[in-house]
């Protein structure tokens, strides 16, 4: 009875990693680059479409972020540093700058992944069919330079009722300017104030 259970744990934890599309990349975690310095087609304010070879996309990005925009890969769970984040920004595509979303529509969703329930705008995500590993599933790709992110899923909570499930490190974050002073007004007045005591 005590190895049908551990079976039984083992399948419901399998099926549970299928569930956000775990498939565990070859390439190591390596430290974030800023894409921008290297990479001539980063911009976070050009919206023009970015169509180059994957030869080209392999010279200018991280191994890491190509693993993933390129060949579909999928980071390992709870290893992404935007997992647990809760700074107030926007995410953008780490191969081209693209705007993706909001930190306000970013939620804990428990799958390992930094989870949203919607993009910042209709055109900043492209939608496709992927029945791969033996589910039926929606993959999300940046729709500025069609670099995969990972997959919507329809759990996710009001008012969309989605859950974008993406690899963080496809993701750079800008923190928002005004949260960024405001917190830094803060804890200059907090040092003021202990001064004064």
């Amino acid at each position: 009875m005590k190895r049908i259970i551990q079976i039984l744990f083992l399948l419901l934890l399998t099926v549970s990693f299928q569930q956000c599309s775990y498939s565990q990349s070859n390439t190591t975690k390596k430290e974030n680059m800023d894409t921008s310095k290297k990479n001539p087609v980063y911009s976070r304010t050009d919206s023009s479409k970015v169509n180059i070879t994957d030869e080209e996309w392999r010279k200018i990005l991280p191994a890491d972020v190509y693993s993933i925009a390129r060949e579909k890969g999928t980071e390992r769970p709870w290893t992404s540093k935007f997992e647990d984040s809760k700074e107030v920004g926007t995410y953008y595509c780490a191969a081209c700058g693209n705007p993706l979303f909001k930190s306000d529509t970013k939620f804990e969703s428990g799958c390992g992944w930094p989870s949203f329930y919607q993009p910042i705008s209709k055109s900043s995500i492209i939608y496709l069919p992927d029945n791969s590993h033996g589910m039926q599933r929606t993959e999300v790709e940046c729709g500025r330079c069609k670099a995969h992110l990972g997959h919507v899923f329809e759990d996710g909570p009001p008012p969309t009722g989605l859950r974008y499930c993406i690899n963080g490190v496809v993701l750079d974050f800008e923190k928002a300017k005004a949260a960024e002073k405001k917190y830094n007004e803060g804890s200059e007045q907090s040092k003021e104030a202990k001064k004064g005591e």
